[in-house]
């Protein structure tokens, strides 16, 4: 991950794209943002080169005193960069900030008719230590993270030189759609926490406001109009707040489209056409506010209000991951369970990056051959369009049912093919328990 530094001569007028370097200050530490920034910066000047992507834990820090009291990780972002880069020719940029330990607050309301109260709206502060590593978690054959991120950055400075919105349209709204557990609305979360880690000079508070337009529909028919804009109050008491970063998430968005639907057929009271039209005024209304952004997630890809996708900048489809992307999620998660001493690899045992097989063409040896083997696995997970969500939870069913505490790695791979097996052996059989 780290090169030690030599003593070759770079030429320092060929720059590469900056290195964003994100810190998390431990909440113990009472220094300023300079000061760790100090300490960091002379760290990483003993090395010559660095990898995106790679993550320094305090435990990987142990050495250096000062930096462990200080600094609970290092993270070399990868957005900009996909191979090593090289100290001496990088510019680097340094996001220092605490998580927030607090959680999730629920916004309740109640049903005025029914008396019923319910859960409006989840709200975090950000950067969460909730939403800690679900960035780099998230692993996609696309551009996808990469994409929304410059997009939003982009949309934000539009709004800081002032671009008028009625010239070029600009309403900083992002709507990703597909089937069920691909990971939309993990995106969504980790976006938020990323743009209040990469903003947070200008924006030193952030919140995300997570709406759930299925329950509001589902359950307040009767008060919905004024339940909506109640809502909404709420949403805008934040964004008054000019420095502070309000993230709108409206999860399963597809929900106005059917409450329109069945108002116009008679199914539902007039009254919920009249709280979809008032979420959509509303969420016209925020594109007012250079520090709101509106996510949107959907199952139903041909179910989505087409005025709500009318105003949608971005609209991206996320789909089940294919070989490629379920290798690398596995891998990662086999990553973690060795971190964590769940699984034992042997000496010289590993699972080499994608890239690295694909540099060698898959040829065969012993040092590969954990990777192969998982690489075959995740051909077989991409032609069954396995979910991400339950690509995630192979390992923990490999570890309970498919093998003996403390494996290597090369049986814990086996396992998690037969883990892997199972599991479409029992959606077969439960699809066809449906068609009895």
């Amino acid at each position: 991950m780290l090169s030690a530094k030599s003593k070759t001569t770079y030429d320092i007028t060929n720059m590469n794209a900056p290195l964003h370097v994100e810190i998390v200050q431990k909440r113990k530490s009472h220094e300023s943002k300079d000061f760790i920034k100090g300490i960091v910066h002379s760290y990483l000047a003993r090395f010559s080169c660095i990898s995106p992507g790679t993550t320094l834990s305090d435990k990987d820090l142990e050495e250096n005193v000062e930096l462990n009291e200080h600094v609970q990780s290092i993270t070399f972002c990868d957005i900009d960069h996909d191979s090593e880069v090289q100290m001496t020719n990088t510019e680097f940029l340094y996001h220092i900030y605490k998580l927030d330990c607090f959680g999730v607050e629920t916004d309740t309301m109640t049903d005025n008719a029914s008396g019923e109260e319910l859960a409006a709206a989840d709200v975090w502060s950000l950067p969460s230590e909730e939403f800690h590593g679900l960035w780099e978690s998230l692993v996609y054959d696309s551009k996808l993270k990469e994409d929304t991120l410059r997009f939003a950055e982009t949309a934000f400075e539009f709004a800081d030189r002032g671009v008028n919105p009625t010239i070029v349209g600009c309403n900083r709204v992002v709507l990703l759609h597909g089937p069920p557990g691909t990971g939309k609305t993990s995106l969504c979360r980790a976006l938020a926490q990323k743009l209040a880690i990469r903003l947070g000079e200008r924006f030193p508070r952030a919140r995300l406001l997570e709406i759930n337009a299925h329950g509001l529909f589902s359950k307040w028919f009767s008060e919905s109009g004024k339940l909506v804009a109640r809502l909404f109050e709420r949403v805008r008491d934040i964004v008054e707040d000019r420095r502070l970063l309000a993230c709108v998430l409206v999860d399963e968005v597809e929900s106005l489209a059917h409450a329109r639907r069945a108002a116009l057929a008679g199914l539902e009271p007039s009254d919920s056409i009249r709280a979809v039209n008032a979420i959509l005024t509303q969420l016209d209304r925020l594109r007012r506010h250079p520090n709101a952004l509106v996510l949107a997630t959907s199952n139903v890809t041909g179910a989505i209000d087409v005025a709500f996708v009318d105003r949608a900048d971005v609209k991206r489809l996320v789909g089940p991951p294919t070989a490629r992307a379920a290798y690398e999620i596995l891998r990662g998660c086999c990553g973690e369970l060795a971190a964590r001493g769940v699984v034992w690899p042997r000496a010289g045992e590993r699972l080499f990056a994608l890239r690295v097989l694909e540099g060698s063409r898959f040829a065969e040896s012993e040092a590969a051959r954990a990777s192969l083997r998982l690489w075959a696995l995740a051909g077989e997970a991409g032609a069954a369009r396995l979910s991400a969500r339950a690509l995630r939870r192979l390992p923990l069913l490999a570890r309970a049912l498919h093998c003996e505490p403390r494996p290597d790695l090369l049986r814990f791979v086996d396992a998690l093919h037969a883990a892997l097996r199972q599991h479409l052996a029992d959606t077969r059989d439960l699809h066809s328990d449906d068609e009895r």
